[in-house]
């Protein structure tokens, strides 16, 4: 265990350990929002369930708009949620809005645009070819339907798609448990007064938004003084907890006093690795207490935020079954500097980004990266991959980046 791993193995490791998905729970479509799928979601009726107008216009038969100008006689209205329930005959029409049933015997719709009102006689201007402007019914899916399958995210999109299709309630797994203790004698809580030799405890908020961002609910377990009973109590409430996970935040190194792996050791935990060949974050633990996953990320707070995305985040997911938990988030960018060849850890280096429509994002690595530095990660908008043994670099070549900042587009 004391050769350092590399990162793909490492998440590897940690997927392999995940026991399988959480348990599923019913919940209410209003109260979906963000939740993993648990089973398919199936059409349960056709949508549109009729055949529906896609323009503001009349209704008529086309083969009555043979001959321009043509007349025709107004027998009725069509709006959405008022259909006309009659049927049209030779040289008839039908008032229509958009998304109101066509009426039978129409087979295309003539826009309002072409044609002329005079009391009950419409004078068509253009013909229309048959279907024209008609949504015919199934058009966005049918009946038995397969929509959405387990491990997708319920986002707004696909809240909207789950209420069109006819459900009110959705088969969900439940939010996964992740304990987050912060250990160490020099942390204190924010707002709290700090002595001179002591540090505001930021990881454990930074962690529980990671956490809560991928599906999980957080569970604070507070900070742990360097001191194997208290970290031996911290652990037992997060067994009692019922966490699925449990995050630990510094002293799992080998120092004097980094004992969070030996109080893990003595509680009965089976060991993965610990250390991984990563920049920042190379003292990285791993290992299993029962039933429930143990992740000991490094103390500096910026190892601690790069490793959450890299291995907490797929933990999470893989507890959700998402199919994808382990997917490569990494996309292709342009670097923006020139870049020295790298040694045996991989690098994942705050970056600013350089973007426009036409082109790939040039990322720029920022010329402090020091992993206790969160102004850097706080300004910086990618994560700038630099492989093992990579090769000097010049500006212009080509790179991969994981991106901080997502914004909904």
């Amino acid at each position: 265990m004391s050769g350092m791993i590399a990162v793909a193995e490492a998440l590897a490791r940690i997927l392999a350990s995940v026991p399988g998905p959480v348990e599923a729970e019913s919940v209410a479509l209003a109260e979906a929002h963000g939740r993993t799928l648990a089973e398919p979601v199936v059409a349960r009726r056709t949508q549109p369930p009729f055949p529906a107008s896609a323009m503001d216009g009349y209704a008529v038969r086309s083969a009555d708009l043979a001959g321009i100008p043509a007349t025709l006689r107004l027998v009725g209205t069509s709006a959405a949620g008022h259909g006309f329930a009659g049927a049209i005959e030779a040289s008839e029409t039908v008032r229509i809005f958009t998304g109101a049933p066509v009426p039978q015997g129409a087979d295309a719709i003539l826009i309002q645009e072409d044609a002329d009102a005079d009391g009950q006689t419409i004078t068509a201007r253009e013909g229309v070819s048959p279907q024209k402007f008609i949504r015919p019914a199934g058009l966005d899916f049918r009946e038995g339907d397969v929509l959405m399958q387990p491990g997708e995210t319920l986002d707004a999109r696909r809240l909207a798609l789950a209420a069109s299709a006819g459900h009110a309630r959705l088969g969900v797994r439940r939010r996964p448990r992740v304990a987050i203790l912060a250990t160490g004698d020099e942390l204190v809580q924010p707002g709290e007064a700090a002595a001179w030799d002591q540090i505001v405890a930021s990881n454990s908020l930074a962690v529980a938004a990671i956490a809560r961002e991928a599906g999980a609910d957080p569970i604070d377990l507070g900070i742990a003084p360097d001191d194997l009973g208290a970290l031996t109590r911290a652990i037992s409430r997060a067994r009692d907890a019922n966490a699925d996970l449990l995050i630990t935040l510094g002293g799992a190194s080998v120092g004097d006093h980094d004992l969070v792996q030996q109080a893990l050791s003595e509680e009965g935990m089976d060991l993965g690795f610990w250390r991984v060949a990563l920049r920042p974050g190379k003292p990285l633990m791993h290992g299993r207490l029962g039933s429930m996953l143990a992740i000991g990320l490094p103390g500096n707070p910026v190892s601690s935020i790069v490793c959450g995305q890299l291995f907490v985040v797929p933990a999470i997911r893989a507890l959700l079954g998402d199919p994808h938990a382990g997917a490569d988030r990494s996309e292709p960018a342009i670097l923006g500097r020139d870049m020295p060849e790298n040694d045996k850890r991989q690098d994942y280096m705050r970056a600013r980004l350089d973007t426009a429509p036409d082109r790939l994002p040039t990322a720029t690595a920022e010329t402090r990266q020091d992993s206790s530095m969160l102004a850097v990660l706080g300004r910086s908008e990618a994560l700038l991959i630099r492989e093992t043994h990579a090769p000097a670099a010049r500006a212009g070549e080509p790179c991969r980046i994981i991106r901080l900042d997502r914004r909904i587009v």
